[in-house]
């Protein structure tokens, strides 16, 4: 399940780098939906999330004015795929600590889950930064703003889906085990009732 969150929370980051972060930070400290790891524990502060929150915004708006889109996009290049292995990294709760031994970290595995997150999201990125200056030519810029507002729906729909489909699994699981125990009970009461007679 951890790496189905981690892999839609970096596919989302690949949209919007923004979106995935502030949503992790503020549910972590707002819900039990998400609990992060220690050493991820920064994403929930104020400060950090109040930064990520203006940088949305701007993101949000230069998204949505062609040509300043690919200029955005090109910044965003390097700012996506850090944010994806940032929440890919938070996601699967993976325990990264200060590295003291470089040699010890990279043996350990614990950049493993960042740098999926990191790949992942630059793939996602790398491809809306080639479909959006097509779509700018072909329209003349009217698809900006439409793409942009596509991909930013489309982000926030996959970290809540990210976050939600485990607990949905799980509220699935407790429905059926709910649903054999209730077929049981009738199923004895009918043998009970069969014998009975």
């Amino acid at each position: 399940m951890e790496l189905l969150t981690g892999f839609g929370l970096a596919a989302a980051a690949g949209l919007n780098a923004y979106i995935p972060l502030l949503a992790l930070g503020l549910l972590a400290r707002f819900t039990d939906l998400v609990t992060l790891p220690a050493s991820w524990a920064w994403l929930e502060n104020g400060w950090v999330m109040t930064i990520v929150a203006v940088l949305l915004c701007v993101e949000v708006v230069a998204d949505k004015v062609p040509a300043l889109d690919s200029v955005n996009d090109t910044v965003q290049t390097l700012v996506r795929p850090t944010a994806g292995g940032i929440v890919f990294g938070s996601g699967t709760a993976a325990q990264t600590s200060a590295v003291a031994d470089p040699g010890a970290f990279a043996q350990s595995g614990q950049w493993v889950p960042v740098a999926v997150g990191v790949a992942v999201a630059l793939m996602v990125s790398l491809t809306k930064s080639t479909v959006r200056p097509a779509a700018n030519v072909a329209t003349a810029g009217t698809a900006a703003p439409v793409l942009s507002t596509l991909e930013d729906v489309a982000s926030v729909a996959l970290v809540f889906l990210a976050i939600l489909v485990p607990v949905l699994v799980l509220v699935a699981v407790v429905v059926m085990m709910w649903a054999a125990v209730r077929i049981i009970r009738r199923r004895r009461g009918r043998s009970r009732s069969a014998s009975a007679a």
